[in-house]
């Protein structure tokens, strides 16, 4: 992933998270079934749409054809590289001795299926072989703890 296209991530706002949820689900979207669909969910004007659209086209997220009359837009990045870039940002700015927390806050509150939680159980079996005792503290310097 490239570094623009990483920063683009980090500056995602809620409202264009909700327009590329929608991108990324049907593939390649025209402008009006894209307005159409938000407008349903949201009470958005045609015009807030179509600035989402041009900032995210701008921010290198969603690239556009015009064919014909109409424009067609395009995820240039993928849905899970999208979150996983954004979770590692947010993750990078937590203390290391409390993302572990912050991970079992986050599995307590999210709705799982079945095989996700089989696939957390086989990672953290798997991690826990190498896993240290205690994690130290990365807020400050020269090793003093939190």
């Amino acid at each position: 992933m490239s570094e623009s296209v990483q920063n683009s991530i980090q500056e995602i706002t809620p409202s264009e998270w909700e327009l590329m949820r929608i991108v990324w689900t049907k593939g390649k979207i025209y402008s009006r079934e894209l307005i159409d669909l938000l407008q349903e969910k949201r009470s958005w004007s045609d015009s807030t749409i179509k600035t989402l659209l041009r900032r995210l086209v701008q921010k290198g997220l969603l690239k556009t054809e015009k064919k014909e009359r109409r424009f067609l837009y395009t995820a240039t990045i993928s849905e899970t590289a999208a979150m996983n870039g954004s979770a590692e940002q947010l993750f990078d700015h937590l203390c290391a001795m409390k993302k572990g927390a912050t991970l079992l806050n986050l599995v307590d509150h999210v709705t799982l299926t079945q095989d996700d939680i089989a696939q957390l159980q086989a990672a953290l079996s798997r991690k826990v072989k190498t896993a240290p005792k205690q994690v130290p503290c990365d807020c400050l310097p020269n090793d003093e703890q939190c």
